[in-house]
């Protein structure tokens, strides 16, 4: 049979644009789909504009550490419509270049959104279109919990759209997004409030970077309440009242309030049933909650039906972007680079840009325990870096090494502090290799740098 196309794609966030570009350089004629900017979460409202306000957030920081070594700073102040113009100016750049190398890596872009029609058809804008293989990549969405006022607060979606600063801004959710928009927000100079259902943050992450991050949040003045949940929300004159199912505290009262309690795979409306493509579904952890279906793939990213794949964050699996990009060149080296290749999700190196910032790569220590009993021996080290002795700051880094004590193999690598994303990348790949302890006791440090520890501690 022929098709208009050897590959469909629905969907041009990293994923869909990874595995589109590469198998369309293997000489596959390929449609890629997508009814918003091109780029997908990570480009429009997540990784990128993201990671602007970080850097943002950290110069008041840096202006009173100036102080300490000598520098005369003057008043500082945030133009709000100059940075969110700036951002929002960046992210349209970025998506005009993804189009542009889409366009050289000779896609057909459909600016629209797609829906299957069988195995082999997708509708889009009113016209079907066949092809031999079909590859959806729409990511997820940020999910309200259905609890009464909800629908006065934001999501992580419109965090990058507010036309004001917010004075007093409260955030549920303790994972990543939660945690990270905290810290960006109080880094701008906002009052921030944040509210957490459980004792501690970051749930799944190793229990020492849970806790060195959350006295830092607490120490940087974000106020913490914990083990409580908010059971309405109310329009006032003067804000948002949010009330705690724990009546022995007080409403919090907020102009803003951002819901960052979860994200699920975007998989309405794409027709799955009409070609036989099963889902997966996962409880949502919490009040309020539904479930989430995610689409069922195999090591090969390929669904129930053989010739759809799926890759990113529909499937549920590592919601990261790295990890959709990996997953979707996978695809198309094996199914059109004659390179037949699987993923790896092991050791997936990650990182949360909370203030102070963290990173990660293999096993927690729980984790460990669970896995390898009592052979494990753990290496940890807590410090003030050099950089804040002049600037009079009490900032702490911490560093941990996770050991098979009977191999001597690296099992996993944590940092909290400055840079511990840059610094982690690095010390991924000899995790990655199966690096032993010895192997990093035999490299000599960088001195002085914070870096050096992670080959010094003893």
């Amino acid at each position: 049979m022929t098709y208009d196309y050897d590959l469909f794609v629905i969907g041009a966030g990293s994923g869909g644009l990874a595995a589109s570009k590469r198998a369309a350089s293997y000489g596959a004629k390929v449609a890629i789909a997508e009814n918003d900017l091109v780029g997908g979460t990570c480009v429009i409202r997540g990784c990128v504009p993201k990671k602007l306000m970080v850097y943002a957030s950290h110069f008041p920081s840096i202006f009173e550490e100036a102080a300490g070594y000598g520098w005369k700073v003057g008043e500082s102040e945030l133009d709000w419509q100059h940075f969110i113009t700036a951002i929002d100016n960046e992210v349209n750049r970025l998506s005009q270049m993804h189009i542009s190398l889409l366009e050289k890596a000779g896609v057909t872009l459909i600016p629209t959104r797609a829906k299957l029609i069988d195995a082999h058809t997708v509708e889009a804008n009113g016209k079907k279109y066949t092809a031999d293989k079909i590859l959806i990549a729409v990511g997820g969405r940020p999910v309200k919990p259905d609890i009464p006022g909800f629908e006065y607060g934001i999501t992580s979606n419109e965090i990058f759209h507010l036309q004001e600063k917010p004075k007093h801004i409260a955030i549920i959710g303790a994972g990543y997004i939660g945690i990270e928009f905290a810290c960006i927000m109080r880094g701008l100079g906002c009052e921030v409030t944040h509210i957490n259902r459980g004792e501690k943050i970051l749930k799944g992450f190793d229990d020492d970077v849970r806790n060195e991050i959350q006295e830092g949040m607490q120490n940087h003045g974000i106020k913490m309440i914990s083990n409580t949940t908010v059971t309405n929300v109310e329009k006032m004159d003067d804000g948002l009242k949010l009330t705690l199912a724990d009546e022995s505290l007080e409403p919090v009262v907020a102009d803003v309030f951002l819901i960052a309690t979860g994200r699920i795979p975007n998989t309405a409306e794409l027709g799955l049933e009409n070609a036989g493509v099963e889902l997966k579904s996962t409880e949502m952890d919490g009040p309020g909650y539904s479930t989430s279906n995610a689409i069922s793939v195999n090591e090969y990213s390929q669904t129930s039906q053989p010739n759809i794949y799926a890759v990113g964050d529909v499937t549920d699996r590592i919601n990261l972007t790295p990890v959709a990009i990996g997953e979707g060149r996978a695809f198309a080296d094996s199914e059109y680079g004659d390179n037949s290749r699987v993923f790896s999700h092991e050791d997936v190196a990650t990182a949360v840009f909370s203030t102070p910032e963290a990173s990660t790569v293999g096993l927690t220590e729980a984790q460990a325990k669970e896995k390898y009993g009592e052979a494990i021996k753990i290496f940890r080290t807590r410090f003030r870096p050099m950089y804040y002795t002049l600037a009079g700051k009490q900032e702490k880094t911490m560093m941990k090494l996770i050991v098979h004590s009977e191999t001597d193999k690296i099992l996993g690598a944590h940092m909290v502090g400055d840079s511990a994303a840059e610094i982690i990348q690095g010390v991924a790949i000899a995790v990655k290799m199966g690096a032993t302890k010895k192997d990093f006791d035999a490299t000599v440090g960088i001195h002085p740098s914070a870096a050096e520890e992670f080959v010094t501690m003893r």
